[in-house]
Formats: C-alpha cells, sequence, structure tokens
C-alpha cells in the first residue's frame, strides 16, 4: 500500500504520540509498504525519534510548527495537504493528533482519498476548547475512522464520534537491556517522564516527595521532560529545599538510560489518553506508582500487581508521600510489581503487534484491496 501519514511537526518533537509515528511508520516500511510523512516542519530537520531510511518525508514549512495557527495559515496547510495527496494519489491518509486530522478530513474531501485520524488525548483536553471540539465532531463524517487508545476512552465520546472510532494501543518499546543500576549503586531513584505542564501535575510529585525526603535521603526524584512550567517548578524545588534532591534534566534522546537507572516510577498525571512513558517503565521493569481517578493510567496499572494506585479523593500530596513512602520501604514489593508489569506490556503492547494492528485497519479501510 501507498501510505501518506501527517503529523503537524517531529523534528525535535519528543512527545508520545510522534514516536508512537515514528514507530508505526516504521514498522510499516520494514513490512514493504510504501510510506510517506508529511509535515509543517522545514526541511532538513531531524526527528528526535529514529525512522526508517525508506520513509518519504515531504516538510511543508507552513507557518512555525511549534505554535498554534491562525486562520490564514491554516487554510494554506489545507491547500497544500490537498495538493500533495492528489499529487501522490495515496492509497489511505493518516492524520497524527487532531490538529493534524481535523484539518486534513477538511482539505481531502472530494478527492476520492480515504482519511483516518488518529486520536491521541482524551475529551478532558476538550474541555475548554469548545470550538476544536465542534470541529472535531464535523470532521468526524469525513473521516472513514478514528483510532483511539483504549475503550474506555472510546466510550467518553458522543455516540456519532465514537461510532467511527477504532481501539488501537500505542506500541511499547522493549527494552534491549536489563534493568540495572547505571549509575552512583547507593543513589536510588524516584523516576517521572512527562512534559512540565497543568496535566502532568508535577508540583504534587515534588510536595509529595518533600514530605518524605529526610526520611530517605538516599533517593532522588528525577522528572525528566520539558514545558511550560519549567521555572514553576524550578522555584517550588528551591523552596522545598530540594535543590540537590530534584533533578530537572529536560528532555533526552536515551530514555532507557533513565529507564534502567531508576528504581520506582512515579506517574502524578490528573489524566492520561494512554500513558506511553508509564506502560514503557512497566516493559523495563519498573514498578508503578499513579493515581487510581487518572485514566490511561488506571487502565495500564493494575493496583497491586503491577504498581500502586493512589486514592486522590482526600488529600493528593499525602495520599501520594504515604504509597511511594510504603513501597520504597518494600523492595521485594517493587520487584514483585516490576516482574509483573513485563509480562503485562509483553502481552498486549509489543510493536509487532500493534503494526499489525495497524495494517489490518488500513488494508481494511484503503480504497484498493491488498
Amino acid at each position: 500500500m501507498k501510505l501518506l501519514f501527517a503529523i503537524k511537526r517531529l523534528a525535535n518533537a519528543a512527545g508520545g504520540a510522534e514516536r508512537v509515528l515514528c514507530t508505526v511508520c516504521s514498522g510499516l516500511a520494514a513490512r514493504g509498504h510504501e510510506v510517506y510523512i508529511v509535515t509543517f516542519d522545514s526541511p532538513g530537520g531531524q526527528p528526535f525519534y529514529a525512522l526508517d531510511a525508506r520513509i518519504k518525508r515531504i516538510d511543508l514549512e507552513i507557518g512555525n510548527s511549534l505554535k498554534p495557527a491562525g486562520i490564514l495559515e491554516t487554510l494554506k496547510r489545507m491547500k497544500a495537504l490537498r495538493q500533495i495527496a492528489l499529487s501522490e494519489q495515496p492509497d489511505i491518509a493518516i492524520g497524527f493528533m487532531h490538529s493534524m486530522f481535523i484539518p486534513m478530513a477538511f482539505a481531502l474531501a472530494g478527492t476520492g482519498i480515504p482519511t483516518l485520524g488518529s486520536e491521541h488525548i482524551v475529551p478532558e483536553h476538550y474541555r475548554t476548547r469548545r470550538f476544536e471540539f465542534f470541529l472535531l465532531i464535523i470532521a468526524t463524517r469525513l473521516l472513514k475512522k478514528i483510532t483511539v487508545l483504549s475503550t474506555a476512552i472510546r466510550s467518553t465520546y458522543p455516540d456519532s464520534v465514537m461510532a467511527k472510532m477504532v481501539v488501537m494501543p500505542n506500541p511499547v518499546h522493549k527494552p534491549s537491556d536489563q534493568r540495572k543500576k547505571t549509575s552512583n549503586e547507593n543513589q536510588r531513584i524516584l523516576l517521572n517522564v512527562s512534559r512540565l505542564d497543568r496535566q502532568k501535575d508535577q508540583a504534587t510529585l515534588i510536595k509529595a516527595f518533600a514530605k518524605i525526603a529526610d526520611e530517605f535521603p538516599d533517593w532522588q526524584l528525577r522528572i525528566v521532560g520539558n514545558g511550560p512550567l519549567r521555572n514553576e517548578l524550578e522555584e517550588l524545588v528551591e523552596e522545598s529545599g530540594l535543590v540537590n534532591r530534584v533533578v530537572l534534566p529536560g528532555i533526552t534522546s536515551d530514555i532507557d538510560s533513565e529507564y534502567l537507572a531508576a528504581d520506582i516510577f512515579v506517574i502524578s498525571s490528573i489524566y492520561e489518553a494512554f500513558g506511553l512513558v508509564t506502560a514503557e517503565a512497566m516493559s523495563h521493569g519498573l514498578p508503578v506508582v499513579g493515581f487510581a481517578d487518572c485514566p490511561g493510567t488506571n487502565e495500564l496499572v493494575q493496583h497491586g500487581t503491577t504498581g500502586i494506585l493512589v486514592n486522590s479523593k482526600k488529600d493528593r500530596i499525602k495520599e501520594l508521600a504515604t504509597a511511594l513512602s510504603d513501597l520504597i520501604k518494600n523492595p521485594a514489593l517493587q520487584e514483585q510489581l516490576g516482574l509483573a508489569g513485563i509480562k503485562a506490556i509483553d502481552k498486549s503492547f509489543s510493536s509487532e503487534q500493534v503494526c499489525s494492528h495497524w495494517e489490518n485497519l488500513l488494508i481494511s479501510t484503503t480504497r484498493t484491496k491488498v
């Protein structure tokens, strides 16, 4: 098949959806499909994640792919998307994330090219973005299918959108090495990997760690990622007297090393679509601590089996601190949860399995039968 994938940006984009796109596209290219990826990046920008060399990239360089687009810019992008699709005549076009599949749905209307959307967030995202949600509902009528990350997430959309949705889990990177201490043997690490913004709620994590830091002087908190709250979180670390205990190293292209060096993974998010970093941490044998009411965490983590789900109904900070303290004190439970996590991820989320799911979906949706 000739496949035209599109995503707003790939250059230096370290998000979960970008990683999934690179993994899926590389897997499909390896299976002999002709794969194109369209972005709004400047030509020559390097993707943060590896791409199969057989993939053909088309960087349109329309506007700033780092910022929200205005109306005129969006119209220019839609025109360019239509021209590319008509020129390349793919068997199917796939837009990753609503920032791409909504304009693509309108741009390719009437071309006869089947268009598929891949949603990577939950309806909670649209709570303060009502116009975006309205456009999503309208665009749904023009799409053949929309992939969504779980059955639970699918059920939260309106019936008209849900009818077009197909559950498609994210592929989870399998480590090439076993978990081991790769730095100071005496330094134990609580690891969080996520964008620094309100949704991820690292402020609660820092405050929870502050409550137990004196009790566990050999433990460090590492928050790997970047985002708009960096300055605010750095100030909170300083105010809490944790400058030497909490590290914010930014983003890294070698995330495996972070997982391999860590002892416990903590996800403090309010909501997640899938929780890709959580699944990756589990695949590396890390026990996970997260919140029981966080979608995308509570679907991956089985309380008491692969991790600990914290009840946040009372005091979010205090309950997280207590859960972390209890797990730190129990190395045997850490190992037990970690081993169970590896088995759970291997069973359902391997790259090969997910690429096969994508291939079957695309074959069933394309305008030509293969």
